[in-house]
């Protein structure tokens, strides 16, 4: 029998290093915004030009998405997952030491390439862990850095930047990846899945400008004009290269992101519901507390506030998942939980609901709880049938579908309330217009969500060529033990 070095076993080391990679990521991709006007005054530039701190963060990010899965199966999943958390945590302590505007972007680009490879790689080692009929208790740990911490960055970026300085928004970062690393170096397993095949240059070279370019102009075209020469070049040329590299990639052999997933009918479901169901989150959490603040003329704080409680939704949603989720099926949880989640929406873009503050919070906390039941229930189903030689690319190809369906999101509600509005900014009409669209995506992800499967996947080996799972990761993780055998691909 194997031994480990830690009190935890493997599964426990995986969960615990993931949940950490994701607390920072998750913390990182808010904790900024407050801090941007102080980091402006410190180097004497422009908040325009700070700005370009956020910006390199999330369109690196993009850029590196492309990859993560090719890397991840080629190199092994321990290697670069630890790999980009250590240049993560080495960026994060290189963004609090700058001492200029030029080093601070430079770094924060470099935390955004190794994020990118955070999400799908860390995704990949969870669900290469445990079998489909397991996942359901993943909800837990993928619930608090996908929730909690984006929510709480603005309020701890506020506090750090007011109390102590803008430069402890990257440092908080430094002792918990450390400690992450070393976590994950003794009790992580490495699982290469190989592969004889050249990298795919040409889908490369396409496919990474192209989401660079779009999340680029998504990001600044709602803000800077759409007509803008930059934004619009991007925009443009963003598209172009995205129809090349669909065209590409279905027609080479080995494409660097496996577009043939797609034809299977629960992970192509639960694609089409990440970009749908994100934009839709994404679209209101921008909207709504702009509309609370032209409602009520509440300040950006109580605005930003008042979304809080989808965060204590979310957290709530992820033990629901765990319990119903066996017993309901797919489609009998996600399916009403969407519409509940339609008629939340509808409900916030109701005229004077937003002037009452409770009424807020509570409709804010059951966003996150019926919205979250539903996106945790599909990201669940949907890589039920993608075998483990799969589960990088299927990782990898979600997560870019989920981030573009976010920046999507916002971009649309941007252009509502810049097309409606007539009554200047204090005119909540536009506001509530898209709040309306927002709720009409997610009534959209209802009908989709009819595609999922009934039933949850029975306990067993999901694949003939699978090994047996071990105990459940709860009993295991309470009781020490670790698995006699090396998961099967282990180098």
């Amino acid at each position: 029998m194997t031994t480990s070095p830690l009190p935890l076993s493997p599964r426990a080391a995986v969960v615990t290093v993931y949940v950490a990679a994701m607390c920072m990521n998750g913390l990182d991709s808010t904790i900024v915004n407050p801090a941007l006007f102080t980091i402006a005054e410190d180097f004497g530039r422009p908040v325009s030009a700070a700005n370009a701190v956020e910006t390199a963060f999330l369109v690196a990010l993009a850029l590196a998405l492309p990859v993560a899965g090719w890397l991840g199966d080629r190199l092994g999943t321990k290697r670069v997952f630890l790999g980009a958390l250590a240049v993560f945590t080495a960026a994060s302590a290189l963004c609090g030491l700058a001492q200029n505007l030029p080093t601070l972007i430079t770094a924060r680009a470099v935390q955004g390439l190794a994020g990118g490879l955070l999400t799908p790689v860390g995704m990949t080692l969870l669900f290469r862990t445990f079998a489909p009929h397991e996942r359901g208790k993943l909800s837990k740990a993928l619930i608090v850095p996908t929730a909690l911490m984006p929510a709480l960055g603005p309020p701890l970026g506020g506090l750090l930047t007011e109390h102590a300085s803008w430069h402890w928004l990257f440092f908080v970062n430094v002792p918990v990846g450390a400690a992450a690393l070393l976590i994950g170096a003794l009790g992580l397993r490495e699982h290469v899945e190989g592969g004889t095949g050249r990298f795919d240059r040409t889908g490369f070279w396409l496919a990474t400008p192209a989401l660079g370019l779009l999340t680029y102009a998504l990001g600044y075209g709602p803000s800077h004009g759409w007509t803008r020469p930059a934004v619009a070049t991007a925009a443009v040329l963003g598209t172009v290269l995205l129809v090349a590299a669909v065209v590409h990639l279905r027609r080479t052999e080995e494409p660097l992101l496996r577009l043939r997933l797609f034809a299977d009918r629960d992970y192509g479901t639960a694609s089409v519901l990440a970009v749908l169901t994100a934009a839709g989150l994404m679209g209101v959490l921008f909207v709504f507390p702009l509309l609370y603040q032209a409602a009520l003329g509440a300040s950006a704080l109580d605005a930003g506030l008042s979304v809080f409680p989808e965060a204590l939704g979310l957290m709530l949603a992820s033990q629901v998942v765990d319990r119903l989720l066996p017993r309901l099926g797919p489609r009998r949880l996600a399916v009403p939980a969407l519409l509940l989640a339609t008629a939340v929406f509808a409900l916030l873009a109701v005229d004077g609901v937003a002037d009452h503050a409770w009424a807020v919070r509570a409709l804010m906390f059951l966003v996150g709880l019926v919205l979250g039941t539903a996106v945790l229930t599909v990201q669940l189903a949907g890589f039920d049938s993608i075998a483990p030689p799969d589960m990088g690319q299927a990782m990898g190809l979600f997560q870019i579908l989920r981030t573009l369906g976010g920046a999507a999101g916002i971009a649309v509600c941007a252009a509502v309330i810049g097309g409606g509005g007539h009554g200047g900014a204090a005119d909540p009409g536009p506001f509530r217009a898209a709040v309306w669209g927002t709720a009409g995506l997610v009534a959209v992800a209802a009908a989709v969500a009819l595609r999922l499967p009934a039933a949850a996947r029975p306990p067993g080996p999901p694949f003939e060529d699978e090994s047996p799972h071990g105990p459940s990761f709860d009993d295991e993780a309470a009781e020490g033990r670790v698995d006699d055998d090396e998961p099967s691909g282990a180098r």
